[in-house]
Parts: structure tokens; C-alpha cells; sequence
């Protein structure tokens, strides 16, 4: 696990921890949720020499059988993974996808779908309030991927590593009582500290704290919490529950066994200080760290510092952090540049994020959405009007790929300044370009007009909304309709409240007592 401070105002995934060749055996995605103020942590995903993102047994690649198939070109992992991740219906399966990929190009080894279920892990999106559907679309796609693994077992043989990704995914996908089904089947064998290790996080992942315990308790007799990880999970669990004092304990514990503190073991007892007030501990554990000749720290220790500083308002010992950032940034990792670009805005530093943007722009031949999105968020903090238009339009232009979420961070920027005509100028060249806005875009949009008070532009943006096909199940939300209704009758204007009653009926919202008790009063 490595922590960092999330770019602001984009939602933060929450706790990646990864997991090592000694304890889980893959990259898992856990989220743990610690929330900060502004900026948020997460954790990263890149590790150490001795971690690896997602450990699966490779299949003979090559052990096809005949020589025309050995001829065909290799298989272009990558255009499986974007096929499969930009399926905008939640309800398609993406195993047809996995069964045309074969019927037309080539049969697929388990290395070939480890590869595409590791991309999909990377970059997926945790449940957000707004994003729902969004999210279950996300897990699920992966989840299937598995499945269908698992369908072809004259093919591919899991291991307990790949036993413990599908837990995990079961478990957020499915739930936690899925979860604990799929464990209690394994055979034996297979119950190791890889899979114990995959539970404990998801009881972690669900605040379980109780049979979380219970399962380190499990996990320490049979030989599997040897190591840092079983802690630095159960120390995270104890921030997000506020229970900080367990985390000392926990550290203590780590001491008396002599189990070995290790990078992330420290970024989690700097982050606990910074969250109780405690700069002086704090600091005390950064020289003990730096002390540790087994632990290096990278720059991802020192974005930490970074984000901790500007939760206490050191903004200047903040940015001292991003500078030690800076020296440290290493191969061509983007991931570097987003949370500089967040930290330096979050300190109110409008020079340092457009010269990081330059920077980021001579070292990579092109800008990912993820480049832009937190471009954006960090001149939307800074109040960079003109500055955020530019780049709006510099995307718009340089991408095939149009994200939603960027054209809400704009939108939503204006909607908040009362500029709600602006917004729709933004909304509107994203439609020009050939994107698509999502619910979540038409919601922004109608916020906007509600504070005008314009009844007709309300109703016609939840009827964008109700009409978009990948959401069947968008439902507005009752703080709109609540507004609606009272603008409805305070504009005496029948014909709106149809309308609306329209859209309600059309989204299954007169089905649902909440709704039905809003249209009553």
C-alpha cells in the first residue's frame, strides 16, 4: 500500500492495498475509505520489487497445437481491456465479449485475461453516491471475466492467488455474505494466507470490525500474519472507524512479535497522527522511517506528508513535501503528475500547477482523460475561469474518448458561481464533439436552472436524464423533486406538474412511497 493525497475536488477511490508475493498475492483493490477533509488519501498502486500487481500462473502461452495459429498476430491485450471498458450498458455481460474476442481473433490464455482483469482492477471506480450504476457496470465487467474463467476450467487452473481476486470481487460485487459462501467452499488447500488474507480485507472493505478481528486471530495461528500486511489492513480498518488509539496497538503488537514495519506500515501511523493533531508524533515517526534502512521512502511517503501538512494548515512545510516529491518522481509514471497537480492547487499555487502541467505535457507524448480531469479539478479549486475553459477546449480537441465526468467538472464549476448559461455552452460542445452526457450531467445542469427558477429547462434536463439508455435505473433525486414540485406551484403551471408526473411514472418514482409522499403534501 502507498498512500497519496487524492486530486480535489475529483473523488478519491479509496485504499488500494497491494498485495505481496507472501500474503495475497495480487493488487487488490480494497476499499477502505479513509476520508480525509480536502485533500482525501488513497492508496497507489505501484509497489515495490518485491510486490506484484496481480500475481496469476501463466498458461503456455504458446502450446496452441498448430503451426497456423502460432502464425496469427499476438494478441493485442489492450483492445480486449478498452472493448470490455467502455461497454457503456450495465446489464450486458461482458463474457459475449469474451466469446466473440475468441470466435474472431484468437484463443485467450490466462495470462492474456489476468493482464485484462489487472487493467480493470487499476482503473476501476468505487461507488460514488452519484455514480452508482456507473460502478456496479465497472465491478461487474471484471467479476464476469473471472466467471468466465472459471466456466473454462479445462483451460485455466486457479490458484489460491486467483481464488483470492475472485473473493474479492465477489465481495464487492455480490456482498460480503457472497464472499463468505465463496470461502467457506474452497477446498482446504486453497485456504491459505492468500484467500484468509482477501477476507480479512473484505470484512475491512465492510467496516466488519469484529470478524475482522476474528480473522487476524485465525490468520496469526496458522503462521499467515508473519508479516506487515495483515496489520496494515486491520490499522486502516481502525482509522476509518475512528478508532485510532487501536491503531497504536496495533503497532505495539507489531513490535512485540518483531514483524517488520514497512513503508506502508508508516504512511498509515503518519496518516493516524495527522488525523488526531499529533505533528510532533508525526514528525517523530518520519525520522524513525527515514531511520529504517529496510523501508525507502518514495515520493508517494512524501505526498502523504504533503497531504497531512495541508490538513493541519502547514501550508508551507506542504509544500517543502512537493518539492522532495518532485526530486523523486521516477520512470514515466502519470500518476505522479494528477496528485501534484491537486496538492500544489490545494495550497493555492497557480504557478506550480501550470508549470507541473507543462511538464507532465514534454514527458508524455499525449494527456489521459485521468491528466485532464485533474488539470481541471485543480484550476477549478484555484478559480481559474479562463484557465479552465482553455484546457476544457484543449481536451475536447485532442481526445477520441469523451468522458462525462470532465464536462461535469466544468459544468459543475459554473453552476456554482450561478452561471448556469455557461454550463449549458459546456454541455453543449460536448454533444457537438459526439459525446454523450450521463444523468449525472443533466442533474448539474437542472440544479443550475432550478436557482433561475426556469420550470420548463428543469423538466426538460430530467427528461435528458430518464432518457439516457445505459441507466435504467436513474431515479431523480428527492431534493430536486421536492424543488420542482414547489416551482411547479408557485408558477401555477399544470402543464409542468404532467410533465414531471411524466418523468416520475417513466423512472418508477410514483411506485415508491418517498416520492408518492412528496407529491401528497
Amino acid at each position: 500500500m502507498r498512500l497519496h493525497a487524492a486530486i480535489s475536488p475529483t473523488p478519491s477511490p479509496p485504499h488500494l492495498i497491494c498485495l505481496s508475493t507472501r500474503g495475497f498475492s495480487s493488487c487488490s483493490g480494497i476499499p477502505l475509505g479513509l476520508r480525509l477533509g480536502a485533500p482525501h488519501l488513497i492508496a497507489g498502486k505501484r509497489c515495490s520489487s518485491e510486490v506484484v500487481a496481480i500475481r496469476c500462473s501463466i498458461s503456455q502461452v504458446h502450446s496452441y497445437g498448430t503451426v497456423d495459429y502460432e502464425r496469427r498476430p499476438p494478441l493485442k491485450w489492450s483492445s480486449l481491456y478498452r472493448r470490455i471498458s467502455i461497454m457503456e450498458n450495465p446489464n450486458a455481460d461482458s463474457a459475449t465479449v469474451l466469446e466473440q474476442w475468441e470466435g474472431a481473433e484468437r484463443k485467450l490464455s490466462k495470462w492474456d485475461l489476468c493482464r485484462v482483469v489487472k487493467e480493470l482492477r487499476r482503473f476501476g471506480r468505487f461507488k460514488r453516491a452519484l455514480e452508482a450504476c456507473s460502478l456496479m457496470l465497472s465491478f461487474l465487467t471484471r467479476i464476469i471475466v473471472y466467471d468466465w474463467m472459471a466456466s473454462h476450467g479445462d483451460r485455466f487452473i486457479f490458484n489460491s492467488s486467483d481464488n483470492a481476486i475472485q473473493l474479492d470481487l465477489i465481495a464487492k460485487v455480490r456482498g460480503i455474505s457472497h464472499a463468505e459462501g465463496y470461502f467457506s467452499i474452497l477446498p482446504g488447500i486453497l485456504k491459505d494466507r492468500r484467500t484468509y488474507g482477501a477476507l480479512l480485507n473484505a470484512y475491512g472493505q465492510a467496516k466488519m470490525r469484529e470478524k475482522a478481528e476474528a480473522t487476524l486471530e485465525i490468520m496469526k495461528g496458522k503462521g499467515y500474519a508473519d508479516d506487515a500486511l495483515p496489520f496494515n489492513v486491520m490499522m486502516t480498518l481502525y482509522m476509518n472507524i475512528a478508532e485510532h488509539g487501536k491503531v497504536y496497538a496495533m503497532i505495539n503488537e507489531m513490535k512485540e512479535k518483531n514483524v517488520s514495519f514497512d513503508l506502508y506500515s508508516y504512511n498509515i501511523l503518519i496518516t493516524n497522527c495527522a488525523t488526531v493533531g499529533d505533528v510532533q508524533e508525526m514528525e517523530r515517526v518520519v525520522q524513525e522511517m527515514i531511520a529504517d534502512t529496510r523501508v525507502n521512502a518514495n515520493w508517494t511517503t512524501y505526498t502523504t506528508l504533503a497531504t497531512m501538512y495541508i490538513r493541519l494548515g502547514e501550508f508551507e512545510k506542504a509544500e517543502n513535501c512537493l518539492k522532495e516529491v518532485e526530486l523523486r518522481m521516477t520512470g514515466r509514471d502519470r500518476t505522479s503528475f494528477n496528485y501534484l497537480l491537486g496538492l500544489y492547487s490545494s495550497i493555492a499555487k497557480r504557478g506550480e500547477v501550470y508549470r507541473i502541467w507543462k511538464r507532465y505535457k514534454s514527458t508524455f507524448r499525449g494527456i489521459m482523460n485521468s491528466g485532464y480531469q485533474s488539470m481541471l479539478s485543480s484550476l477549478v479549486k484555484l478559480g481559474d475561469i479562463e484557465g479552465t475553459d482553455k484546457i476544457y477546449e484543449e481536451w475536447l480537441s485532442s481526445t477520441s474518448r469523451l468522458d462525462p465526468r470532465i464536462c461535469n467538472i466544468v459544468m459543475r464549476s459554473y453552476v456554482r458561481k450561478g452561471r448556469v448559461g455557461n454550463a449549458k455552452r459546456i454541455l453543449d460542445r460536448f454533444i457537438e464533439k459526439g459525446g454523450m452526457p450521463k444523468p449525472l450531467s443533466w442533474e448539474i445542469l437542472a440544479e443550475g436552472y432550478l436557482k433561475e427558477k426556469l420550470i420548463s429547462e428543469v423538466l426538460s434536463c430530467m427528461e435528458g436524464a430518464a432518457s439516457y439508455k445505459g441507466f435504467r435505473n436513474w431515479k431523480p433525486k428527492l431534493a430536486a423533486v421536492a424543488e420542482t414540485i414547489a416551482l411547479c406551484r408557485e408558477q401555477a403551471s399544470e402543464e409542468s406538474v404532467q410533465l414531471l408526473m411524466d418523468v416520475l411514472r417513466r423512472t418508477g418514482c410514483l411506485e415508491k412511497e418517498e416520492y408518492k409522499s412528496l407529491i401528497a403534501t
